[in-house]
Parts: structure tokens; C-alpha cells; sequence
């Protein structure tokens, strides 16, 4: 956003065409306490950032804003930076400025073909058909359609989730007195107020928004018809907070097709499957707000072949290929994150549309032990298990009651996630520190089922491996937990890589982030003689973590587990209650003994009930316990603590880089540098010394400068205090040593911008050591 703010700005000067650009602020308004709070932990985020905002009283804000009406206000976030722009002057000025450095611009020209060829995964582009069959020759495309955008995905046989529907504003007539006010979002009646000259342009985000089903080619410069029975819903907001809109004539309005995705976020970065053609759509009806810094990573990923910030939030690879073309999964998801587009953001929120589309094989056994599902990736996952007996099943999406659609007499899994929805201590707090409690005194059991399992064979499987990762591999039967780099450094994927044979490899990958993780193997593999295989859905992935779980899993199969035959980071294959072909590797993400069983599908059932009934002291655990227990372990979540921007030299993570190996792979050059001359970014771990909770996005403070935000965060139940992972950035930009960081005075501000004192430290608050893995638990334990 703020590359868009400095464009706007530098164009005139550039190109001699005027954006616009009116520096007026903005105005976020709190008419409740848990709004206002979301509001304060923007403010702090934005210290580090150096966005200038404050949170004002409702008097301050009447004082800036004579004309609003503040009776009913909390408070406002108040952002002087924000401004408003002239969209024809905009894109007028862009396409001058183009112009001079070389490009060359066609108007009223209609694309009817992206010409491709057969390539080794899919097809190339080679170029883009035009009227009149004319071939302009090209190597890249980039989708920037809008609503139009699937049709052109579609050219190249590829499905996009982005729905189009109907968006509006009105222009009132002049008001006096209007005049310079600031920009206002009144997220809580789900209103904006934007300022034009002497007018405001009044629109929102209704929960019944008008999908435009039949995308018509020929309308990209006309205009709906406004519906006033769909509009009419902002209209009482409008006037609550600016009472002489009420008696405002309307000048014009403005109702077009604009491109919603079911995440809210835009689809950038290169489509699966077809080599050269980039995304840069679906922005949500802020496609001016975020077209300067967009454009500018999406240039670097098709220059560079990476960007130099992580976009993942808006990389394609986000979401299963699956999911690219189910229509009722993006109707659903779309209008959900349509007329959720002003709700407050917590960070335990669930969607309600489109769930339950991806199952694993436990989903039945889960659901039976009352588990709240979290989804991710498609995948029902499990969050964590109610104790109260009441079934949490997911229910069909009711669109909120929109279009007539009734919703349900009671939904008990809406209640469990809006309890949870909340900046203090969520509602589930209790049920998963009795979880953590379970799995570090004996033993639980985790889905892990929706990590993705990729299977590389083949004559160079074993050089592949070598060059994209950055640890070294142990030989046949033996699991490496590495990381795979970017030519710059950055962090792409964290993922275990078990030797099956001498050219043969079973790759595991996180989740969420699947999808990224094949396409990046894939794509640097394909000069290799290698055959790589997704076999994500073949397997179910059970994994037993605890002090028990070797004594448990042992009378289920005859394999020998003991640490001589089966170390940690090793596997084997295992016939386990009756069902063969079970490869068991020895590893954990919760700081305890333990072993993932990935299990052939039709047999994950009967594992699951056999160790269910063999240890009746087994329990269930979720994702919400995993991350309890791995953030007082230290262990890393990729895109959060560690993302393609970051290195393993500031993450911490060098343990798992072999840099005097003699084999070059991905990222090795630039990794060694900067151990060579420091970095001046750094992960630490800090807890603050009160008990409160943390949410993420909260100012780290060092010696009273703010020197970084909390990335990642949990409460870490064994230890009894919050735990959070932030990056400390070196004021002056020099390198980070670690008497810097542990010399340092910490703090972490919280709501009302309060400063917490906080710990530093250098290792895992928890089992620094890491007997527990090893097994070695002391008498108590």
C-alpha cells in the first residue's frame, strides 16, 4: 500500500498527468470495545512499520470531524497517511509512464486466444491471439481481468476461484462543510464514507450482495442498474454517523461488476500447469489500494522468478488444486468473505461456507469424539475436542440468512467459534491445556493426515535432493527434517525427507502450505530424470506423541521399536493392528517421544480404534494443542515464524544447513554470506512476564525503541505463560550478535498500548535440552 501511496504521488512528475492523489486521512470507527481493541493493535503494529495512526476518544474525533456523530462511538483509529486518488487519472498516468521506459500499450483490442505449446509439466505460453488472428509473441501473460479473469484463465484450460458480483456506491450531493475530512470506514455498520471534492461517495459491504452469474464480454464500460432493496441496508449506518447525509440529495450512482475471492485476498503468481501465465486479479475491490506494491512483487516474480516479500497470503498456491474449480466451495467462500469483509479479525475465527470438502480418513471417529474442526488447505482439521458431550458438526452454509435461506434453530460449532472469537482468553482455553496436560504426561493422538506426501523417484532423485535441500541426507531409513531455499536465502518450504532407497525419497510436507511445497519441488526438478508423485489422498497420518506412546504402539505390531532399532529421525515399515504397510517415522512436532504413522487409507480406521482401546488413557488433541506445544518447543511453523523472506541464518535455523558440504544447492551462496558478515534481522523468543495472552502483531520494544512485531504466538500451557517468536530488526542496521540480543531490555506492548516487560530467550523455553524427544523423561515426569 504504501508503494501505491509513493507512485501516486511521483507519477505527475514522471509522466505530467495528474493521479489525484489527496492526502486527507482516514477514520476507522469503534462502536464497541472488542472493535476498538482490533483498532489498538493496528496502532501498534503500525509503530514498527512506521505508519503514523492513533487511536482517538470520541471527543478527539468529533473535533477532527465536526459533522460526525460520535454518541455512540468507543473510539477511532485515525491514520493521516491514508488519502483518496482519481482512478481515470490513475491509469491514464500508468499507462503513460509504461510507455516511456518501452512498453507498448493496446486499446480496444480483444484477446481470443493465449497461444501455449506442450511442455514437460503442462503446457508454455508462446504468445497472445488478438482480432484479426494477428500472434503477439510472448513468454509471459499476466491475468489481470478482474471480472473477466476466469474467462481468460480458461483460455489456457485452467479453472480461478473468483466470483463476480455487484458493487456500489452513491454520490451525494455537495455538502458543506465536508470538505477535507478524512476517509471513513464504519466497520460496524459495514459502511465507508470517501470523500470526492465537496461530496462523499456512500457505499458497503451488504450481507446479500447481487452475483453476476453470466459474465458478459462486451460490458466492461457499462454500469448495473442500482438496486435500491440490496442497497438500502447502508443507508441507516450512513446516517448514524453523518446525520446530514439524511438530508443530502444523491447526485449519481455507481453500481459495477467487481471480482471477490473466498478469501479476500487477490490471486497473484503463476497458475499451476501452464508455464508463463501470472495471475494479478481478484482484488477484492481494492485493486488500486494494493496495485503498486502487487505489481511490483509480481514483476520480480516473473524477472527474478521469486518475490522478494512473501506473498504467499496471495499466491495462488494457497489453496488445492482441487478447489481451483468447485463452484459451490467459491460461491460460498466468496460471499462469506464478501459480507464478512468489515468484521473484526480474530485469530481464532473459522469460515462457515464452504466446509467439509476435504476429509480424512479419522473424520468420522473425530467428529464421533465431538471435535471442533479448524479448516485449512480444504482439509477438515481438527482444532480441538469439546468436553461439554454436544456435538460440533459442521452444518450446511446458510449465507447468513441472505436471499431468504433460513438458518439453523441451533448451530452448536458457530457457538464454539465465536466463543473463541475474542482478544482476551479464548473459551477453549482450559479444553486444550487439559489436552497439552494429556500428551505430556502419557500420551495423544494427532490428525496429521492433510500434510502432503510426495513421493520422488527415479535415476537423479538422489541429485534432485541434494539441490534443493539444505540438510543432508542420512541414508536409506532415515528421516532429515531441511529446509528448501530460494536463490536469495529465503526459506520456501520446511519439510522432512525420508530415504526409502538408493534413488527413492518420501517427502512430507506441512499442510496449509502443500500446494507451494509440490510446485516448488516441481518446478526445480523438471531438468532432473525424476518421477514425483502426490499421493497426499492415499494416506491417512496418525501421529501418537507422549511418554507412553512406545509402550502403547508396541503391542500393536511386532516391529522393534526400541532406540537402537528405530532412533529418533529414523522410520520403517510396519504391519500395525493387522494392517501392513505402515511406514512409522519416529518424529514429533509437540517435544515429546512419539512416532507419525502414515497409514494406507482403507486401514487408518481399524489403527485408530486399536489404539484408542489398547490405552484408554489416549486422548484426542487438535491443532490448537500442537501449537501450545510446539511454541514452548521452539519448533517453526512455515509462514509464520519462518517465511520466503526470511533466512536460516536470521531465523535461527542453520543447524539444519550443511554449508561445507561440497554440493551446491539452492540458496548456498547466499546462506554463506550472510554467515559470513551477520545479519542485522533476528528470531527470538520472548515471554512476557505477566500473564497475558498474545494474539500476534504486537511492537517488540528494545531499550524503548520498537525494534519488531510478534510473528507467532500461543499460550504455552506446560510452561503457564504466553510464548511469542518475533524477528528483532538492528535499529541501525548492523549485524545482530547475540550479546545484542541478550543484553537486551524487552518489552511487548499490548492493548491500550501498554508495554509489558518481557524474557528473552536464547533457547526453547521448554526441554531446551531435548531429552524428551530422546525418551529420557526423570521420575515425575
Amino acid at each position: 500500500i504504501r508503494r501505491t501511496r509513493d507512485l501516486a504521488k511521483s507519477l505527475e512528475a514522471e509522466t505530467g498527468i495528474s493521479t489525484g492523489w489527496v492526502e486527507n486521512g482516514g477514520l476507522f470507527i469503534a462502536a464497541n470495545h472488542e472493535r476498538l481493541s482490533e483498532y489498538q493493535r493496528l496502532a501498534t503494529l503500525g509503530k514498527y512499520f512506521d505508519i503514523p495512526a492513533q487511536v482517538l476518544s470520541p471527543s478527539d474525533t468529533k473535533q477532527l470531524y465536526p459533522l460526525m456523530n460520535v454518541s455512540d462511538l468507543k473510539g477511532t483509529l485515525y491514520s493521516p497517511g491514508d488519502g483518496t486518488i482519481d482512478p481515470s487519472g490513475w491509469v491514464t498516468a500508468l499507462t503513460k509512464g509504461a510507455r516511456q521506459l518501452g512498453a507498448k500499450a493496446y486499446q480496444h483490442t480483444r484477446v481470443e486466444a493465449i497461444v501455449t505449446r506442450p511442455a514437460k509439466h503442462g503446457k508454455q505460453v508462446t504468445g497472445v491471439q488478438v482480432a484479426g488472428g494477428h500472434v503477439i509473441q510472448t513468454k509471459h501473460v499476466v491475468n489481470c481481468g478482474g471480472v473477466w479473469a476466469p474467462a481468460i484463465s480458461q483460455m489456457v484450460g485452467q479453472d480461478i476461484p473468483l466470483c463476480a458480483m455487484h458493487h456500489a456506491y452513491v454520490v451525494t450531493e455537495r455538502i458543506e462543510g465536508i470538505q477535507n475530512m478524512p476517509n471513513v470506514r464504519d466497520h460496524d455498520a459495514s459502511v465507508y464514507l470517501k470523500l470526492q471534492g465537496d461530496v462523499l461517495q456512500v457505499g458497503g459491504y451488504e450481507p446479500n450482495p447481487i452475483f453476476w452469474r453470466d459474465v458478459d464480454p462486451n460490458f466492461a464500460f457499462s454500469l448495473f442498474d442500482l438496486d435500491w432493496d440490496v442497497f438500502s441496508t447502508h443507508i441507516d449506518g450512513a446516517v448514524n454517523r453523518v446525520p446530514v447525509i439524511g438530508s443530502t440529495g444523491v447526485r449519481s450512482t455507481v453500481c459495477g461488476p467487481e471480482s471477490f475471492t473466498p478469501d479476500h485476498k487477490a490471486l497473484l503468481g503463476p497458475l499451476p500447469g501452464v508455464t508463463g501465465f501470472y495471475l494479478g486479479c481478484g482484488f477484492n475491490s481494492a485493486g488500486i489500494m494494493l496495485a503498486g506494491g502487487c505489481g511490483h512483487q509480481l514483476a520480480e516474480w516473473i524477472v527474478d522468478g521469486r518475490p522478494s516479500l512473501d506473498m504467499f497470503s496471495y499466491d495462488i498456491h494457497r489453496f488445492h488444486p482441487s478447489m481451483l474449480g468447485h463452484a459451490r466451495w467459491n460461491k460460498e467462500r466468496s460471499h462469506e468473505a464478501y459480507a464478512k469483509n468489515y468484521a473484526i479479525v480474530f485469530p481464532h475465527d473459522e469460515p462457515l461456507a464452504g466446509r467439509n470438502m476435504r476429509l480424512t480418513p479419522f473424520h468420522a471417529q473425530l467428529s464421533a469424539a465431538n471435535c471442533v474442526f479448524q479448516t485449512r488447505h480444504g482439509f477438515e482439521r481438527p482444532g480441538y475436542f469439546a468436553v461439554d458431550g454436544r456435538p460440533a458438526a459442521i452444518k450446511p452454509y446458510t449465507y447468513y440468512g441472505a436471499y431468504d435461506i433460513p438458518t439453523h434453530d441451533t448451530d452448536n460449532y458457530l457457538a464454539a467459534i465465536e466463543a473463541d472469537n475474542t482478544f482476551g482468553w479464548p473459551a477453549s482455553h482450559d479444553i486444550v491445556a487439559r489436552e497439552v496436560a494429556a500428551c505430556r504426561r502419557h500420551a495423544a493422538m494427532f490428525d496429521q493426515s492433510y500434510f502432503g506426501k510426495f513421493f520422488l523417484d527415479g535415476p537423479d532423485a538422489t541429485a534432485a535432493i541434494e539441490y534443493l535441500c539444505t540438510n543432508e541426507m542420512k541414508g536409506v531409513g532415515k528421516t532429515v527434517y531441511t529446509l528448501m531455499c530460494n536463490h536469495r536465502g529465503g526459506i520456501e518450504c520446511d519439510l522432512t525427507v525420508s530415504q526409502l532407497g538408493p534413488h527413492s525419497y518420501y517427502i512430507v510436507a506441512g499442510g496449509a502450505s502443500a500446494t507451494h511445497d509440490w510446485e516448488w519441488i516441481r518446478h526445480n526438478v523438471e531438468s532432473f530424470d525424476v518421477a514425483l508423485v502426490d499421493r497426499t489422498d492415499d494416506f491417512g497420518v496418525l501421529s501418537l506423541q507422549g511418554p507412553a506412546s512406545r509402550s502403547i504402539l508396541e503391542k500393536l505390531t511386532s516391529a522393534d521399536l526400541t532406540d537402537a532399532a528405530l532412533p529418533f529421525s529414523s522410520h520403517t515399515l510396519a504391519t500395525v493392528a493387522g494392517v501392513p504397510g505402515v511406514r512409522v517415522l519416529r518424529l514429533t512436532f509437540v517435544g515429546e517421544l512419539g512416532y507419525e504413522l502414515h497409514i494406507p487409507k482403507a486401514g487408518c480406521a481399524a489403527v485408530y480404534a486399536a489404539i484408542a482401546s489398547t490405552d484408554p488413557r489416549v486422548v484426542n488433541a487438535g491443532y490448537l494443542c500442537m501449537d501450545s506445544m510446539s511454541v514452548e518447543k521452539g519448533y517453526k511453523h512455515w509462514h509464520e515464524d519462518v517465511r520466503s523472506d526470511d533466512t536460516p541464518v536470521e531465523a535461527g535455523m542453520l543447524f539444519t544447513v550443511k554449508l561445507t558440504t561440497p554440493r551446491e544447492f539452492v540458496g548456498k551462496a547466499a546462506i554463506a554470506a550472510q554467515k559470513a558478515h551477520g545479519v542485522s534481522k533476528k528470531l527470538i523468543a520472548l515471554t512476557p512476564d505477566e500473564t497475558i495472552p498474545l494474539k500476534g502483531n504486537e511492537a517488540i520494544w528494545r531499550h524503548g525503541e520498537c525494534v519488531g512485531f510478534i510473528r507467532r504466538c500461543a499460550y504455552g500451557h506446560t510452561v503457564g505463560r504466553s510464548v511469542g517468536y518475533g524477528y528483532v530488526v538492528h535499529p541501525n542496521g548492523d549485524a545482530i550478535t547475540s550479546a545484542y540480543l541478550k543484553e537486551g531490555k524487552y518489552e511487548i506492548e499490548t492493548l491500550n498500548e501498554r508495554r509489558v516487560p518481557a524474557t528473552f530467550h536464547a533457547k526453547a523455553v521448554f526441554d531446551p535440552s531435548n531429552a524428551r524427544v530422546q525418551g529420557k523423561y526423570e521420575d515425575g515426569d
